[in-house]
């Protein structure tokens, strides 16, 4: 149960940050890396949002402050992880920048769960 209230949540956070990207590079032509990073930021903030209120218990292993910096740790780690894949599709492979954010958003996911159920929050029942 909890896998699948996250698989919305993450689903939520990802329309915000595959939306956001597609609309500033396909439309107003903005360079994809800058835009990935912005874009991925706010999905973050979106994703830690509705997980704590949805999926899981927050401020039980560490207090809010710690608990939002290792998010953004994880996070961190996500964004690169996120920008290799991007890069890998977009300028080694020459596919679509939509399509690659959308392969990249797909790989980060499981990361993303996966660290933070285990690492920084206790999920709820």
């Amino acid at each position: 149960m909890k896998l699948v209230r996250y698989v919305f949540v993450g689903g939520a956070a990802a329309a915000v940050d595959i939306g956001f990207f597609t609309i500033a590079v396909k439309t107003l032509h903005y360079d994809w890396f800058f835009v990935a990073i912005l874009s991925f930021v706010l999905a973050t903030a979106i994703n830690y949002l509705l997980s704590v209120r949805y999926v899981f218990e927050s401020g039980v292993r560490f207090k809010w402050g710690v608990e939002l910096s290792l998010v953004f740790l994880v996070s961190g780690v996500g964004l690169l992880a996120n920008q290799t894949v991007l890069w890998f599709f977009i300028e080694a492979e020459k596919f679509d920048e939509v399509f690659a954010k959308m392969m990249a958003t797909s790989t980060v996911f499981l990361w993303n769960y996966t660290a933070r159920s285990r690492f920084i929050f206790r999920v709820l029942r």
